[in-house]
């Protein structure tokens, strides 16, 4: 109980504790399940075709093979790919729209859903009363997590609402097929052959989807956002471009802050014995903060991604077979919603606070974010990529 309370109170700082301690590579996690805690061994591990054989564990049992997976990822991060120019239209838009004070991550959850909303389901081939429904059930807790146990019981409701409604939308678009994908449900729907792939389950998938592109997005701008401003308190432009803002945060707080693999096989990994299905997760946390492979791994300087062999094995899209296919878009669309939010604009925050809070993932903790306009500079930093 120690322990968990410990976790509770600063999940990272625990397991890097834990790592530390670590004379075997392995370390126990409070709930019983094992982590690889050397940045070496991890790299071994997530490239070892062994143990990366069979499917992914992501998409559970909705797709039948591995090839139906990949096809899902492919296609997806294809039309998110060529929606990057709605993204920025909406993006530009949604800023201009936003107080000068915001709450923090609840803002950035909401404005990135809203840049999103369109290349998840196409606003005019989608019944409107399908897309209100999406944004609610995303309002309720159907996307982001809902911290009290009442609401993640309405958010079952809302996903049930939300999972029929496209269940139709899947039966009608299969009925009257059409070339070129124009959303994210387009998209899953046209990698998945009706005889292998029920309606329900193309459902499922678009909400699944839906989470993975929305809650990594939201969480690491905020991350973004609120380490830049924490490391950058002068009223002057922040020193770095943003895309450099990006890639450290993604390195220092990386949202997947455990990738979980399913054991295929009995294997001995750093002296612990596993059975086949046992849960074995390499931690992207552990592996940027490893001073073997970082220089100063523990400081934010987004100037390491220009100094050449100052950075080390990056994993927070995974690494070996099972990469996130939408790594480099992710990081397109990262980059430019920290780009719209600096741009001509000094951001500062109140009550920051590098502690995770874990909700499916590695997030920030509440903070208040202040947007101040400033005087339009040529060459401004912010706005470089």
């Amino acid at each position: 109980m120690g322990d968990k309370r410990r976790f509770r109170r600063d999940p990272l700082e625990y397991i890097d504790g834990l790592r530390r301690r670590s004379t075997t590579g392995i370390i126990q996690l409070p709930w019983g399940e094992y982590c690889v805690s050397d940045a070496d061994l991890a790299h071994r591990l997530l490239r070892d075709p062994e143990f990366h054989a069979g499917k992914s564990d992501f998409f559970g049992e909705l797709l039948p093979t591995r090839e139906a997976q990949v096809a899902v990822g492919h296609a997806v991060r294809d039309v998110l790919r060529a929606g990057v120019p709605q993204y920025q239209a909406e993006l530009a838009r949604a800023v201009t729209e936003m107080s000068s004070t915001s709450r923090w991550p609840e803002s950035g959850n909401r404005l990135v859903h809203r840049c999103v909303a369109g290349l998840l389901l196409h606003p005019v081939s989608t019944p409107a009363a399908t897309r209100r429904l999406a944004d609610q059930a995303a309002r309720r807790g159907v996307v982001f997590h809902a911290p009290r146990m009442w609401q993640r019981v309405r958010a079952e409701v809302w996903r049930a609402r939300l999972v029929a409604a496209l269940t139709e939308e899947v039966r009608q678009r299969r009925e009257h097929p059409v070339g070129q994908a124009r959303d994210v449900l387009d998209a899953v729907l046209g990698a998945c052959p009706p005889a292998e792939v029920s309606d329900r389950a193309v459902a499922e998938l678009h909400v699944m989807m839906h989470r993975a592109i929305v809650v990594p997005l939201s969480a690491s701008l905020a991350w973004s956002v609120l380490l830049a401003c924490l490391h950058h308190t002068a009223d002057s432009p922040w020193p770095w471009p943003a895309d450099q803002v990006v890639r450290e945060a993604l390195r220092h707080r990386p949202m997947p802050w455990m990738l979980a693999r399913g054991v295929p096989c009995p294997v001995e990994v750093g002296g612990v014995a596993f059975q086949a299905g046992d849960l074995l997760s390499v931690s992207p946390y552990l592996t940027h903060h490893d001073e073997q492979q970082w220089s100063d791994p523990d400081a934010f300087r987004p100037e390491r991604w220009q100094e050449p062999g100052d950075h080390g094995c990056f994993i927070t899209f995974g690494a070996g077979p099972f990469t996130c296919a939408g790594a480099a878009v992710a990081q397109t669309l990262l980059t430019e919603s920290l780009t719209a939010l600096t741009r001509d604009t000094r951001l500062s925050v109140t009550g920051g606070d590098t502690r995770a809070a874990m909700a499916e993932g590695n997030v920030p903790r509440p903070f208040t974010l202040c947007r101040t306009p400033m005087p339009s500079r040529t060459g401004h930093n912010t706005g470089r990529r």
